[in-house]
């Protein structure tokens, strides 16, 4: 498990019932002008080899500084105490820098969530890939070396590896980006790998070869420690599990035992706000009773008026191609058709790189399709100059996945509001206040003079939906909108679409890689594969008989808690619950 010319920590072959890492009563505080705040409070696991520990809980509940305590990352102000901190037997609080530095990497590999962020955007995937492997040397040209790295990227998951070794990370989209951060955490066969986060960019297909690779690396002797929030993949992976909430630990156990028979209230909400065949039709944020209770106890979401003959979008046999490195051409899309009726929700699912981006940009009006065209209520919309398209433009409002990068930083929320309601056309007074618009998205109206950076993941989501509404729009158009947030959080957000969809009667055009948020919010769905529509229908039917070999694959990836728990919470066992 080490390279040549390194030794090991371990100074026997790993002994499969006794933990790899130990800790007891983990407390770690952040020293401030006042009293100092506790991140983690007291909490003890064990990571062993060949097994998948996960720790689970919402933003601010203490997973991440837990993770990164275990390779003295988790920050400069950071007072780390515990009973007990161990790797195979070596006691971690006591390690200097640099033998902090000959633990990471070779001992223990972490992945981290923002892959764009953590890889440098002036290396290629090549030299980040070939130092992790040797550091030492550096064997960065090399034919071996590149034999080595291209073998890696193949084995998590990234197509054509010969194509990408002298790309850089920008250059990359984002599941490929954090496929390449994933190789550069496991190129030594670290004895202990730490996941953060580590799917929450990818779809489904592509979180499954990942699932995959932890599995076998857990199968070769490794210690895998998971943090997410993504409840399937947990149930579909640990072998143990940790609910954190507000730094302490709430509930542990195996998946079956927590997930099946949770013992504590909170573990029982998040487990209902996730989006299961059983729960379509209902609300996911109801606060929570009795995870028993049956599904018809809970509350409906409101109808949908969708009207059948009032189409407000659609697409055209739209194509488009780019033009890449060399001139060679790329087809992103091909003959797409599409239409989106009043009031209803239309989902369009496919993996990295199937064209769901490039549609929704043709579908705004931001990118212009080589052939066919989009229509806006029956008149041409794309291709159109732009002059021509600007007196419509508020009728279609987009809704980003990451609101705090497409805010101006230097705005406040009632700034921001302002903007989209400078465009809107409507004349009914709580839809052009500022105080109307955040108490339709469930903000107090203190939140006005705020600034984005101050506020939490789900608040910047709901002012984003807000300042979409302020334009009036007839159409929403949502890239991701929810991916990444807490489910909780996510819950309360998709709930909220449904109850201003109701309300405004606003169609919604949704994109996501999340199978079980599009069948939860959607009507009809569209699968792309290599800019195509493969399949399209009633999301139900679609979901439960798919005819395409492709939509079946990407619905076999999906994890599910039902692994872990009854074998009823399938997409494919249960009809839409219907209010």
């Amino acid at each position: 498990m080490t390279t040549v010319g390194e030794t090991s920590l371990l100074a026997t072959t790993p002994d499969h019932s006794e933990p790899l890492v130990r800790v007891r009563d983990l407390v770690i505080e952040f020293g401030g002008r006042g009293a100092p705040l506790r991140a983690v409070d007291h909490v003890s696991f064990d990571l062993h080899p060949g097994r998948c520990h996960a720790l689970v809980g919402e933003s601010g509940s203490g997973k991440s500084v837990t993770a990164r305590s275990l390779i003295g990352l988790a920050g400069i102000d950071a007072d780390v105490t515990a009973a007990t901190l161990t790797f195979a037997g070596r006691d971690l609080r006591t390690l200097s820098p640099r033998q902090w530095r000959q633990i990471r990497g070779a001992h223990i590999g972490f992945v981290l969530q923002d892959a764009l962020v953590s890889l440098d955007p002036l290396r290629t995937i090549r030299q980040e890939v070939a130092e992790a492997l040797s550091p030492a040397t550096r064997l960065l040209r090399h034919r071996r070396s590149d034999r080595d790295i291209i073998a890696l990227l193949a084995e998590v998951g990234i197509p054509d590896p010969e194509t990408r070794l002298d790309q850089h990370s920008h250059e990359l989209s984002g599941g490929l980006r954090q496929r390449a951060l994933i190789a550069t955490a496991v190129a030594r066969a670290p004895e202990v790998i730490i996941a953060d986060e580590p799917t929450t960019a990818l779809d489904a297909t592509v979180q499954r070869q990942i699932l995959d690779l932890l599995r076998a690396r857990a199968a070769d002797g490794a210690a895998v420690l998971l943090i997410s929030h993504d409840l399937s993949l947990v149930a579909e992976i640990a072998d143990s599990v940790t609910v954190m909430r507000d730094g302490a630990a709430v509930e542990e156990g195996s998946p079956a035992d927590i997930f099946a028979h949770p013992s504590h209230a909170y573990t029982r909400r998040l487990l209902r706000a996730v989006p299961t065949a059983e729960a379509r039709g209902f609300r996911l944020s109801e606060p929570d009773r009795d995870n028993d209770t049956p599904v018809s106890k809970r509350r409906p979401l409101p109808r949908r008026r969708i009207t059948a003959d009032r189409v407000v979008l659609r697409a055209e046999g739209v194509g488009k191609s780019f033009t890449g490195r060399g001139g060679r051409s790329r087809r992103a899309l091909d003959a797409v058709d599409l239409e989106v009726r009043a009031g209803e929700t239309v989902g369009v699912v496919g993996e990295s790189g199937s064209g769901k981006t490039t549609l929704m940009r043709v579908m705004l009006g931001l990118l212009t399709p080589d052939t066919g065209s989009v229509l806006l209520h029956g008149a041409r919309w794309n291709p159109l100059a732009e002059r021509a398209r600007r007196a419509d433009r508020h009728r279609i409002q987009f809704i980003s996945q990451d609101p705090l990068g497409s805010f101006d930083p230097r705005y406040s929320v009632a700034r921001l509001i302002s903007d989209g309601i400078a465009v809107s056309r409507d004349t009914r007074a709580d839809r052009h206040t500022v105080a109307g618009l955040l108490d339709a998205v469930g903000l107090a109206a203190t939140v006005a003079d705020r600034r984005p950076i101050h506020l939490s993941g789900g608040q910047r989501q709901r002012v984003a939906i807000a300042r979409a509404l302020a334009a009036d729009p007839e159409i929403l158009v949502c890239d991701e909108p929810v991916s990444a947030l807490d489910v909780s959080v996510q819950a309360q957000v998709l709930d909220l679409i449904a109850d201003l969809q109701f309300r405004f009667g606003t169609a919604v055009l949704f994109v996501s890689h999340d199978l079980g948020v599009i069948h939860h919010v959607s009507d009809r769905v569209v699968v792309l594969e290599h800019g195509a529509v493969v399949e399209t229908g009633d999301v139900v039917d679609v979901y439960r008989r798919p005819s395409h070999p492709y939509t079946r694959a990407l619905l076999d990836a999906v994890p599910r808690i039902a692994s872990a728990q009854r074998p009823e919470a399938d997409f494919s066992n249960h009809d839409r619950g219907e209010p």
